[in-house]
């Protein structure tokens, strides 16, 4: 009996395309990540979305303890049942609900993250800022240079400046779509981002910095003026040192926390 392609190297398990499951099994570019991750034995490290446990092998060769996330039950199910309990802790839940502050400080995060989620997911972690110590995620390459994109750049946008007043994003490197089975239709690529700590811009109002960032660019051809009409006049713009007739991409995130914090006034 021929099987399905791809299943030899999935161990049989079909992907799931509600998951976004898209399974790393070339063995350089789980060396590449590990490498990247650099783990120590008493690193507080967490993967989200271990899948057949491609990353999650070689870590536990690294650290005394590992704690896991995955949302698919047959997974889940599979990676307990193969690897020591007593050395892992899975958390079969939906990584978006996960609260991750229960799992304490210094946290380092690693993960081939979803597609279909990977912004609301980045948004989730970034919450937890205060605990963690860096992330270590792939994702699809469009979205790691959205991330750490400059201002006046096509790229530059919503998720920029929202991550980029946090964490210091950094680009690792690209992997290809063959790495994967099944292959995704798309490149993908390594990021790190560390917290700013004590670097983190001074933020008076969190909530309306993020309707701030969110209106002005949501339709990205809209001046400054209109975009945000509804939080300020031109005037008050210009008092806070931007221009009514620009656009939002060409602000750079130091600007955004200025003028946010001058309407929160």
């Amino acid at each position: 009996m021929v099987g399905k392609p791809g299943l030899t190297a999935t161990g049989g398990h079909a992907a799931r395309k509600r998951f976004g499951q898209n399974f790393l099994v070339d063995r350089h570019y789980i060396d590449r990540i590990v490498a990247a991750v650099n783990p120590q034995p008493d690193d507080n490290i967490v993967e989200i979305g271990p899948g057949l446990g491609a990353l999650t092998r070689p870590l536990l060769e690294r650290v005394r303890r590992l704690t896991v996330i995955e949302i698919d039950r047959d997974l889940a199910a599979r990676i307990a049942g193969e690897l020591a309990a007593d050395r892992l802790t899975l958390h079969q839940v939906d990584a978006l609900r996960f609260d991750f502050a229960t799992l304490g400080g210094a946290l380092r995060v690693i993960g081939n993250l979803p597609y279909n989620i990977s912004s609301p997911l980045l948004f989730h972690l970034s919450r937890y800022e205060a605990s963690l110590r860096d992330l270590t995620v792939m994702l699809q390459r469009e979205v790691v240079q959205r991330m750490a994109a400059a201002p006046a750049t096509p790229e530059y946008g919503r998720l920029s400046v929202m991550l980029q007043c946090r964490f210091r994003v950094e680009r690792l490197f690209s992997v290809p779509p063959g790495a994967f089975r099944p292959a995704p239709k798309v490149e993908s690529a390594v990021a790190r981002l560390e917290p700013l700590r004590a670097a983190r811009p001074a933020i008076a109002d969190e909530a309306l910095f993020a309707e701030v960032v969110a209106a002005a660019f949501g339709q990205r051809r809209k001046t400054l003026r209109n975009a945000l009409q509804r939080w300020a006049t031109a005037q008050e713009l210009e008092a806070a040192g931007v221009d009514p007739g620009a656009r939002g991409e060409t602000l750079a995130v130091g600007d955004f926390v200025r003028l946010a914090n001058v309407l929160a006034r």
